[in-house]
């Protein structure tokens, strides 16, 4: 065999095990000097050679790869998953015929799609979803991302907040975690615009915790200016804290004329 997909093999077993045992700082280093090592093999892409240890080192390359978007997730690392999709998404995509398909890519894909909903670029979202086959929408995966975002659009924030007891892979946790946030923090913006108070019941039911200990949790982390008090929750000082944006009536409307005059010349 090659000596360099041997030391690369090699290497890769080291990362496997450190990332069994949850040693992710190991799996930071380790993942770096595989990278490196990958850039010697012109078989992968954008070269795409026809080298006799093709078919192996794609492999390698697109396990390691994988291996990578998955760690990106367990450190908390939105960036570093973008960069290593972005790297493993030419397995996905260039390789068809070449190697056999990885039982990871659709968990990968839908990761992925799940991603772009949370950091709300949906154009994005659609144009990758565009890239994938029909047959992609019936995986589980993929399914619950597309759900998600339709449930999202629609404002159905029930069905997205239940959603993360039934993710079709681990790896998905931290972004319903994240997409729940999001769901909430929303609704708390239209609550405190929309009311000056409400009970707690309500405000626990509308932010859908199941218990008033997560509420005062959340409100304590996230919402300090709101006030707890009489069994309500209070939104007044916050919105008295939100500056005053006055409209300038008499400039519009004299803007408005001046439009009005120019087209009448115009015309």
């Amino acid at each position: 065999m090659d000596p360099k997909l041997v030391e690369v093999t090699q290497l890769f077993s080291r990362f496997k095990a450190a990332f069994a045992r949850n040693d992710f700082d190991t799996c930071v280093g380790l993942l770096s000097q595989l990278k490196v090592l990958l850039t010697k093999f012109p078989s992968l892409p954008p070269l795409f050679q026809q080298t006799p240890n093709a078919v192996e080192e794609l492999k390698i390359a697109r396990d390691i790869y994988e291996h990578a978007v998955v760690l990106s997730v367990k450190i908390e690392d939105q960036d570093a998953f973008e960069r290593d999709f972005c790297q493993l998404k030419p397995y996905y995509m260039d390789t068809c015929g070449v190697i056999p398909p990885s039982p990871e890519e659709y968990p990968i894909l839908g990761l992925n799609l799940l991603r772009l909903l949370v950091q709300n670029r949906i154009a994005e979202f659609h144009t990758e979803l565009e890239l994938l086959p029909v047959t992609a929408l019936e995986n589980p995966c993929i399914k619950h991302a597309v759900e998600l975002e339709q449930s999202f659009m629609e404002g159905a924030y029930n069905r997205v907040l239940s959603a993360r007891q039934a993710v079709p892979h681990e790896t998905y946790v931290y972004f319903m975690d994240l997409l729940a946030k999001t769901v909430r923090d929303e609704l708390a913006g239209c609550s405190e615009k929309g009311y000056d108070y409400m009970s707690i019941a309500e405000a626990k039911q509308v932010l859908m915790f199941s218990s008033d200990q997560e509420l005062h949790q959340y409100i304590t982390e996230e919402h300090p200016e709101w006030e707890i008090k009489d069994g309500c929750v209070f939104f007044q000082k916050a919105k008295e804290t939100q500056p005053c944006k006055e409209i300038p009536s008499l400039q519009v409307i004299n803007q408005t004329l001046s439009y009005a005059r120019e087209l009448e010349r115009i015309v």
